[in-house]
């Protein structure tokens, strides 16, 4: 069961952030954070600019630091990328790969996010590998086979101990940023795939997170993370403000009582 797992909650910043507002936010989470009891894992994945100032805020805190993507590649000419080695200098733990913008708006391929998601391992980071389907694919029927297509591609790139490092994030596209959640049923559902997925690669793969991402609010933050394969969030806009965030942290902390 999920119970047997610590819940871990991650704010996804996007492109949002400025040196003032970030300074109020990052003091503020860590804060809250620090009275939480153990069980809740917290962090923030910031835009890049923005990595110097988490690591001085947020260093020697409960909560730590990510990047929203990383390079398929180590070093050389690929004018605008970042290394996952790169942001390592930062004290970076978590990376986001394949989140559903940059498949959509970059064309990201399975490949090449597997690829992604072993090069952050490489830098010693945690890789947090986003699946989800479109309004269209549920409507269809196709929830499964498009998140085993998008989870095989990475899951087939590594071996079982590589497999038991990351973290996955299931986003349903057509509930990202659009105040629609998917309920907790239906997140649910998927998590369970996702998780008979990851046993195929060995015992070691139950100690995987599996997040649920998609207008996750204060509101609906409860129920959805007291599902028995859902194991915290992966937090959009609520993120950017620090007393949804942490209301959010709270009720990770609530369902493990």
């Amino acid at each position: 069961m999920s119970r047997d797992r610590a819940k871990l909650v991650v704010g996804n910043w996007k492109m949002h952030g400025h040196i003032k507002e970030n300074a109020a936010l990052l003091t503020e989470v860590a804060a809250g954070a620090s009275a939480l009891q153990n069980g809740v894992r917290v962090g923030v994945c910031v835009p890049c600019p923005y990595l110097t100032q988490s690591q001085a805020l947020l260093g020697g805190s409960v909560v730590r630091w990510g990047i929203q993507d990383v390079s398929a590649h180590t070093h050389g000419a690929y004018t605008g990328e970042v290394a996952a080695e790169m942001a390592a200098d930062f004290g970076v733990t978590y990376a986001i790969v394949g989140h559903s913008e940059r498949r959509a708006y970059h064309r990201e391929s399975p490949e090449l996010i597997a690829e992604k998601a072993r090069r952050a391992l490489d830098a010693g980071l945690t890789p947090i590998v986003c699946v989800g389907e479109t309004l269209e694919q549920r409507k269809s029927g196709s929830t499964e086979r498009v998140i085993a297509e998008q989870l095989d591609a990475v899951l087939d790139a590594m071996t079982a101990d590589q497999v038991a490092r990351i973290v996955i994030a299931y986003e349903p596209v057509w509930a990202i940023g659009k105040g629609k959640s998917a309920t907790a049923e239906q997140a649910q559902d998927v998590h369970a795939f996702v998780r008979s997925k990851l046993a195929k690669k060995g015992a070691a793969a139950d100690v995987v997170p599996v997040l649920y991402g998609g207008s996750v609010k204060p509101e609906n933050a409860q129920e959805l993370f007291a599902q028995q394969d859902i194991d915290g969030g992966l937090i959009g806009g609520a993120s950017l403000k620090s007393k949804d965030f942490l209301a959010i942290c709270q009720a990770a902390q609530t369902v493990l009582q």
